[in-house]
């Protein structure tokens, strides 16, 4: 499945939401490169928790994180409905193993409301925002904080 970039108007970006559990949250579809069917991925040894293993990637190896795992929650328990988000993030590829993917939102920095002050610090650290739409609460995620440099480097 892929999407292309439509034309924005000014100001205006696009995010791409997706589930893990009952919660939402979303990603600037910029840094999505592709999104994909759940593959088994080998495990390797002494990788982090929240670091499933690697899949071949038309001929690249690329490391799967459990996003759930990476944010605190639950671990995931991949089936064949898991989808796995491939993103940039800085300078390199993983895959982010999510429940679904749910929507396409386009969006102005007026729409995105400040991460609430009763949230943890860590919390605070990844979620640029929320989004309150459509009586859903989604949770803007900077990829970037989520994985430093050396631990994306690890995987």
């Amino acid at each position: 499945m892929s999407y292309a970039v439509k034309n924005l108007t000014q100001g205006a970006r696009e995010l791409i939401a997706f589930r893990i559990g009952d919660q939402e949250f979303c990603v600037d579809i910029m840094s999505v490169r592709e999104i994909r069917g759940w593959t088994r991925a080998t495990a390797m040894p002494h990788a982090p928790a929240h670091v499933l293993g690697i899949i071949n990637l038309r001929g690249a190896v690329l490391p799967i994180v459990d996003l759930s795992a990476r944010l605190g929650m639950k671990r995931a328990e991949p089936t064949a409905r898991h989808v796995i988000i491939v993103a940039q993030v800085k300078r390199k590829v993983v895959g982010l193993l999510v429940d679904a993917v749910s929507d396409i939102l386009t969006v102005t920095d007026d729409n995105i409301q400040p991460t609430p002050e009763i949230s943890s610090d860590y919390e605070r650290q990844f979620a640029r925002g929320i989004l309150a739409i459509d009586c859903r609460m989604i949770c803007l995620i900077e990829l970037e904080t989520l994985f430093p440099d050396s631990e994306s480097e690890a995987a």
